[in-house]
C-alpha cells in the first residue's frame, strides 16, 4: 500500500508517493536534514509579540498511509527555526512525540510507528 510524503517548506509543497513505510521515513529524514542544515531564521516581530526563531515552525514533513482515501497513520516532523526538529503523530491533534536521550526526532517517530 502506498504512503504519501508531503513536504511544506515556506511556499512550496512536495508531495512523493512511497511503497513502504521504511522508504518513507528514509524520504522523510533526508529531507528534514537538509532542511534543518538549512534553517537559520532570525526572530520576527509582530505588533505585540515576538516570536524566536525556535518558535517558528518553517518546515513541516507529514507521513499518511497506507491506506489511500482515509490514511490510518498521520505523522510527521516539523523544523524549526533554530534547526531542531520536533516529532508528532495526527494531524488535526498534533500529539508530540517524545524523544528519548541521544535520539533524533524521526528515529522517535520511527519507534512510535513500530509499535
Amino acid at each position: 500500500m502506498p504512503w504519501r510524503l508531503t513536504v511544506r517548506a515556506g511556499p512550496r509543497v512536495e508531495r512523493r508517493t512511497l511503497a513502504t513505510v521504511e522508504e518513507a521515513l528514509d524520504a522523510l529524514e533526508a529531507r528534514a536534514n537538509e532542511l534543518a542544515a538549512d534553517a537559520g531564521s532570525g526572530a520576527v516581530d509582530v505588533r505585540y509579540r515576538r516570536f524566536e526563531p525556535a518558535q517558528q515552525v518553517i518546515a513541516r514533513l507529514e507521513l499518511a498511509g497506507p491506506q489511500r482515501l482515509v490514511p490510518s497513520v498521520r505523522a510527521g516532523v516539523d523544523v524549526r527555526g533554530d534547526g531542531s526538529t520536533e516529532a508528532y503523530l495526527g494531524r488535526v491533534r498534533r500529539r508530540p512525540v517524545q524523544q528519548r536521550r541521544r535520539e533524533s526526532a524521526v528515529a522517535a517517530l520511527r519507534r512510535e510507528l513500530g509499535r
